[in-house]
């Protein structure tokens, strides 16, 4: 199984960018990791935040291919604990899917297209994030489960 980070926009902090690239080096001793950037929406400040979250949506469905499990960043979505969350992509990697493919929305979340096409939303917090700190928090908790499921000593309890 192979893992996509989906997100909309680009990583402007440096110190996330640097983030995100180690743990993203790091994943890549245990899975097929990939993380995309969809480009920023040009005009976005003459749109309606239902015309850009439907621009997104497009955006969004045109990188999946068949086969592909689609799980949405969403606060809405069900949250886990570390150990949870490793146990998830366990099931995940067992059930023969080619591709999971994770995504961070826009400022303005998901268009409706793109939320029927989602098999899953996860949650990683109660509290909200910005678009670009979750990108890093994410691929961190990915790292984690991996070694969790190693039985490596990066994890605690």
């Amino acid at each position: 199984m192979k893992i996509l980070l989906l997100v909309i926009g680009k990583t402007d902090e440096h110190y996330l960018v640097e983030g995100i690239h180690k743990y993203c080096t790091r994943l890549r001793h245990y899975i097929g990791f990939d993380f995309e950037e969809i480009p920023d929406l040009k005009n976005r400040k003459s749109l309606s935040e239902p015309q850009q979250k439907k621009q997104e949506g497009v955006f969004i469905i045109s990188k999946l291919k068949a086969g592909d499990k689609l799980i949405l960043l969403d606060d809405k979505g069900k949250d886990f604990s570390s150990i949870g969350f490793s146990k998830h992509l366990q099931q995940q990697m067992n059930s023969g899917i080619k591709r999971l493919v994770f995504v961070v929305g826009g400022p303005y979340g998901f268009d409706d297209s793109v939320y029927a096409k989602a098999q899953a939303k996860l949650s990683l917090s109660k509290m909200t994030f910005s678009h670009q700190m979750i990108r890093l928090f994410f691929v961190e908790q990915v790292y984690r489960a991996l070694t969790i499921l190693k039985n490596e000593p990066y994890h605690h309890e």
